[in-house]
């Protein structure tokens, strides 16, 4: 039934002299209604710019509840969620305002859930639908936020001001409003935030929507069906505020289950991590994941959905299953600027608590994150210090009622039970662990002992006495002081003056407490990062990738000794926690941390690096400490504790498009030089290679093989190489597929450069060709003192061209050549080659030369002891039995007994590797 049936289809505007029509204005309403709902954050827009809610919301489950359901006892850690009872059902959007079982018009309908579960996004989502015709049952919808609502107070205002103050195309039909009836919808969202009093001697009865009113009285009116009494309502909440409307006033409840079928998640997933623009979040990275490697993705993610482990449990909450896809996109798509790990996080705990009290009703009106950090995150700390993850009852409840002593603390903890700790703690669902809770996801747990540090809520016996003393000399130390300096005129007492210098020091001696205290939470903060027994262990961006993702191949057997628990991430999120960006989150959710205790932090932090971070650390425990810097977003800090770095060890480590980015930004600002930078086996690609660029230009050796580095690789080394601030003296490409075209582009990076002295190009597939280049373009270059071309399949007259060219080039001494497809004759040549004149290059071509072993016998063997698994097998065995041969032809040929000894000692260590291949000596 169309409103317009019963109203005039025109009408006159105050004051106007024009027809109106009231579909017009409904038209302007919703237009205006879709563009502000489908304005999204910040955290939202990293999803690429084709992101839009419509598009890829998935509707929670709601299920239907009844007030029997409501009064029934609360289970002591609200942790419970049993699957809907087979009687009640689950319900779509389009469903809410069916009739009842009985066959009832219902009205309004009550939709409540814990923090997480997705209330907003689906009011959002409900909002958007109306504007775009998809509910077709409402011809007006007027949205309310309760919190908005709440700010006005107790001033008076009538529903109509409120809806135009708000909504200014329907001004002109709001007296139209009650000739709507069940086709005009009110949405009351967040109900928590308004103190409702059904009480006629609270609020009074009213049914004029232009009568100034308090506006919590409006919304008590609205919901008496006494105003407007047609009218359908929606009403949004969290638990504990479900009492505040009579059940008389309520035709339906529905809880908001979240995501408790895995096949939701996956949807979720693959609707998110597939968006066509998801790659392009950062426009300088040059980089962007590809349609494969989001498939790969989801279906990594949907396999351990699908292995029911914990990530499951905590994917219930729909505010998790966004966490998990934003933590994926830092990890596997280009960065946005400025973007971190920690932000991440601050980011998701804004979306879900900014502008949440804990109570309405409670004068303090503390935030409920500030809460959190003060509750969950003491469980979080004291877990982190006895390295536990797994948390009973007892251990929850300690920390939940620690210190409580009134009525009203009581009420604060069954408020936060029911609202909010299902979104920061699940049951565990491993074997072994009956009836044990554990943070949702294992780096909350870090992050929330993070915070509980840095906030300064964990404080020692002394420092509460300390602090009280202080304060109790503070209040009284005015009068005290102007008592004693009266006293001490008119009396000969010298003890006087003696005490109200005390008096002073007081305050200092509690200051040195605090500080001493800092000094030791930054020690244990460095231990933390610097423990050996986790030197060995991946590192935290690949945990934090195992841990969503899942480990591929045969997990832990439950009757296996545990292993000990990581929480690497804790120190980084303390330094996250201390940037500037996060700061200022912290404070809009009730957690401000001052500027003077971050930067007392900061010294105590930085005091305590400077002392650990000058030993060697492996490659991965190295990475973990830049990235803490790159997390902490303070180049000045940064610069003063790595300036005792001299060599960048990453061996190793797989070099993500974001650890690249992390490395650069950390170091690529620094002025001293780095000794070495080793990215030897790091899968680096081009496009890292442009990132690391401003490290390389700090670098004097620089190790790049094991890479799979191509042709196009080449063409960014040869503009590294004549960059005016390159200082590189050693450059190692060796097991690299540079290919002959990749070497075009390195001879003129040669010719133009000026510092490098050592060039390795072993085994990287050059060929005949690519030793043709070298030799016609090496004498452009004039610092060259040692090339290795070994391995590269090249023949006797490419060999011979490059050593002619060497033999003449002004600096260089030594050139490799062994490995190669050289006949008999064609290293006799060479041979002979080396020994005709004085001076110029010295080639190495084989294990001996003459009778004689070579001095470089060691070098050759140490590359292929290092290269053995690598390298083709057959082409090795063939190789080390034609040195076996040679070694064999001098060792008959010479008749000096110390010639012989070592010849044969060369040739145990050429039969050592053939065995090792499995390979024949002869």
């Amino acid at each position: 039934m169309s409103w317009s049936r019963h109203v005039p289809r025109a009408s006159w505007g105050p004051g106007l002299g024009r027809v109106f029509q009231p579909a017009e204005a409904i038209q302007r309403h919703r237009r205006n209604l879709a563009e502000w709902f489908s304005r999204l954050p910040r955290e939202e827009r990293q999803f690429g710019p084709t992101f839009a809610l419509d598009t890829v919301h998935v509707d929670p489950v709601i299920r239907e509840s009844t007030p029997d359901e409501l009064l029934r006892p609360l289970a002591e850690l609200a942790l419970e969620h049993q699957p809907p009872p087979a009687r009640l059902p689950t319900l779509a959007l389009s469903q809410l305002f069916d009739p009842d079982a009985c066959g009832r018009r219902v009205q309004t309908v009550v939709l409540y859930g814990t923090v997480g579960t997705g209330k907003s996004t689906l009011v959002r989502k409900m909002v958007l639908d109306w504007c775009y015709g998809r509910l077709p049952a409402f011809e007006l919808l007027i949205p309310f936020s309760c919190e908005d609502l709440s700010s006005l107070g107790p001033a008076p205002a009538s529903l109509c001001h409120l809806v135009a103050q708000r909504y200014t195309p329907l001004k002109e039909i709001l007296p139209l409003m009650a000739a709507a009836g069940s086709r005009l919808l009110f949405v009351l969202h967040g109900l928590e935030h308004l103190n409702l009093n059904f009480q006629l001697a609270g609020t009074g009865l009213c049914s004029d929507p232009e009568e100034p009113k308090a506006p919590a009285a409006i919304m008590v009116n609205l919901l008496r069906k006494y105003m407007l009494p047609k009218a359908s309502i929606l009403v949004t909440t969290r638990p504990s505020a479900i009492g505040r409307i009579p059940s008389k006033y309520v035709g339906r409840y529905g809880e908001i289950c979240g995501f408790s079928d895995t096949n939701l998640q996956k949807l979720y997933f693959q609707i998110r991590l597939n968006q066509p623009d998801c790659g392009h979040g950062a426009g300088d990275a040059g980089v962007s994941t590809t349609p494969a490697q989001r498939d790969n993705l989801v279906q990594m993610l949907s396999r351990n959905l699908e292995g029911h482990h914990q990530i499951a449990a905590a994917c219930f909450l729909p505010s998790y299953c966004w966490l998990v896809c934003a933590t994926l996109h830092f990890l596997h798509a280009p960065t946005p600027a400025g973007q971190t790990l920690t932000s991440i996080y601050t980011s998701f705990l804004r979306l879900n608590f900014s502008g949440e009290m804990l109570e309405s009703t409670d004068s303090s009106k503390l935030s409920l994150m500030a809460y959190a950090a003060r509750t969950m995150g003491k469980l979080a700390y004291e877990g982190v210090s006895s390295r536990k993850t797994y948390f009973s009852e007892e251990d929850v409840r300690g920390c939940l009622e620690a210190g409580i002593k009134t009525e009203e603390e009581f009420q604060l903890v069954h408020v936060f039970r029911r609202d909010a700790l299902r979104f920061f703690l699940a049951p565990c669902i491993e074997p072994g662990h009956p009836d044990t809770f554990v943070f949702t996801v294992p780096a909350m747990q870090e992050y929330l002992a993070a915070l509980y540090i840095v906030l300064g809520l964990h404080k020692t016996t002394l420092q509460r006495v300390g602090k009280e003393v202080a304060e109790l000399v503070g209040r009284v130390g005015e009068d005290v002081s102007l008592v004693l300096g009266i006293m001490a005129k008119l009396l000969p007492l010298r003890a006087l003056p003696l005490l109200f210098n005390l008096l002073k020091v007081v305050p200092r001696v509690f200051g040195r407490v605090v500080g001493k205290s800092r000094e030791a939470v930054a020690r244990a903060m460095v231990l933390e990062m610097f423990r050996e027994e986790d030197y060995y262990n991946d590192d935290v961006l690949d945990q934090m990738g195992a841990s969503i993702l899942g480990v591929e191949g045969p997990r832990r057997h439950p009757d296996e000794p545990p292993e000990d628990e990581v929480f690497e991430l804790f120190p980084i999120f303390m330094g996250g926690l201390l940037s500037a960006h996060n700061r200022a989150v912290l404070a809009q959710l009730g957690c401000p941390i001052k500027n003077l205790d971050a930067m007392e932090n900061a010294q105590a932090i930085k005091k305590k690096l400077g002392k650990l971070g000058r030993q060697v650390l492996p490659p991965s425990e190295l990475l973990d400490h830049l990235f803490f810097h790159y997390e902490f977003q303070n180049q000045r800090f940064s610069a003063e504790v790595l300036s005792s770095l001299r060599q960048l060890n990453l061996a190793g480590v797989r070099m993500t498009p974001l650890k690249c980015t992390v490395v650069a930004s950390v170091l690529g600002s620094g002025r001293h030089a780095l000794d070495e930078v080793n990215l030897a086996s790091c899968q680096l690609d081009p496009a890292g290679l442009r990132t690391f660029m401003p490290v390389f230009l700090r670098a004097r050796k620089l190790g790049l093989q094991l890479n799979s580095l191509g042709p196009e690789a080449c063409r960014d080394l040869r503009d590294l190489l004549l960059h005016d601030k390159c200082q590189i003296t050693t450059l190692r490409l060796s097991n690299n597929p540079l290919t002959a075209a990749g070497v075009a582009f390195l001879v003129e990076g040669l010719a133009g450069n000026t510092s490098l002295t050592h060039l390795s190009l072993l085994h990287t597939g050059l060929g005949d060709e690519g030793l043709e280049l070298l030799a016609a373009r090496l004498n452009c270059n004039r610092q060259l003192q040692e090339l290795n071309v070994a391995y590269n399949g090249a023949g006797d007259a490419a060999a011979l061209a490059l050593a002619k060219a060497a033999r003449e080039h002004p600096s260089l001494e030594l050139l490799h050549l062994y490995f190669n497809e050289l006949s008999p004759e064609g290293r006799q040549v060479l041979r002979d080659l080396g020994g005709t004149a004085e001076g110029g290059a010295r080639v190495v071509v084989s294990l001996t030369e003459g009778t004689a072993v070579s001095e470089y016998w060691s070098v050759i063997l140490s590359e292929v002891q290092r290269n053995l698994k690598s390298w083709d097998q057959g082409r090795v065995r063939r190789h080390l039995e034609l040195l076996l041969r040679d070694l064999d032809d001098n060792q008959g040929a010479t008749l000096n007994p110390l010639r012989k000894a070592q010849l044969l000692r060369v040739k145990g260590e050429v039969r050592a590797l053939l065995e090792q291949l499995g390979g024949s000596e002869s």
